[in-house]
């Protein structure tokens, strides 16, 4: 049975602003981890990102790996640095072990800023 494709409403999109608006300074959470919490794809979230993003602190979200796309990377890297976020040895992100978001937390703290969406 296929499943059925998760349609890109308001609340949807409103849900992982928010959730991105609640990851902490100087910490990060992978475009997976925040459609987990949303309960939504990666991509679906990478293309909530890439549309309506621009006023959430975008660079705080990063592929599985810490890495930022190639074509973020420069005005994300100012991000960081202002924010303490050590760049890995190749260059491309940072190491999700140290940097990413406590996930409870980061969950616990998406809800409550949901609390005022429809279900």
């Amino acid at each position: 049975m296929a499943s059925r494709p998760v349609r890109m409403d308001d609340v949807t999109v409103e849900r992982v602003l928010r959730t991105v608006e609640v990851i902490p300074r100087g910490r990060v959470a992978a475009y997976g981890q925040i459609g987990a919490i949303v309960g939504i794809g990666p991509r679906l979230v990478g293309r909530i990102m890439s549309d309506w993003g621009s006023s959430v602190p975008w660079w705080r979200v990063t592929s599985s790996y810490g890495d930022i796309p190639a074509g973020l990377r420069g005005r994300a890297l100012e991000q960081w640095e202002a924010e303490g976020i050590a760049l890995k040895p190749n260059g491309l992100g940072c190491r999700m072990r140290e940097y990413g978001a406590d996930l409870d937390q980061l969950r616990r703290d998406a809800q409550a800023a949901w609390a005022d969406l429809p279900d």
